[in-house]
């Protein structure tokens, strides 16, 4: 059985592996669309199937929102990819990458904030 913290460690680390060479490429300091960009376009040529602001549905009582949320990037129908340009990570956002993995039904997400000098620092792996 594999443990839940090394659950999609490959296709996670092959994610993170691309979003480091964004940073490298382009620092920080962009908007949070240019990283999308780019960062899609580099998993695309590391061979990973990538959807971009994909809808995410939200049902509350008899409403039905075909639209209710985006997710930035979607990788291998498995990781849902959570991008920011901002001073620092919150429990803002954090919440909103759970209750994306919650409403989506996937078991992994990363967060990953561009505007840090070492992305390293930027980086969290949520796993439900």
């Amino acid at each position: 059985m594999i443990d839940n913290q090394y659950k999609f460690s490959d296709i996670t680390e092959r994610i993170i592996g691309c979003a480091i060479e964004v940073h490298k490429h382009l620092g920080p300091g962009l908007l949070e669309s240019a990283y999308e960009e780019c960062l899609a376009y580099e998993l695309v040529c590391n061979g990973l199937k990538v959807e971009r602001q994909k809808p995410l549905p939200i049902t509350y009582k008899d409403i039905h929102l075909d639209y209710g949320y985006r997710i930035d990037l979607l990788v291998e129908n498995t990781v849902i990819i959570e991008l920011k340009s901002v001073e620092a990570l919150n429990v803002v956002h954090e919440a909103q990458i759970l209750t994306y993995l919650k409403f989506a039904q996937k078991e992994v997400g990363l967060l990953i904030n561009f505007n840090v000098t070492l992305l390293k620092n930027g980086l969290k792996k949520y796993v439900r």
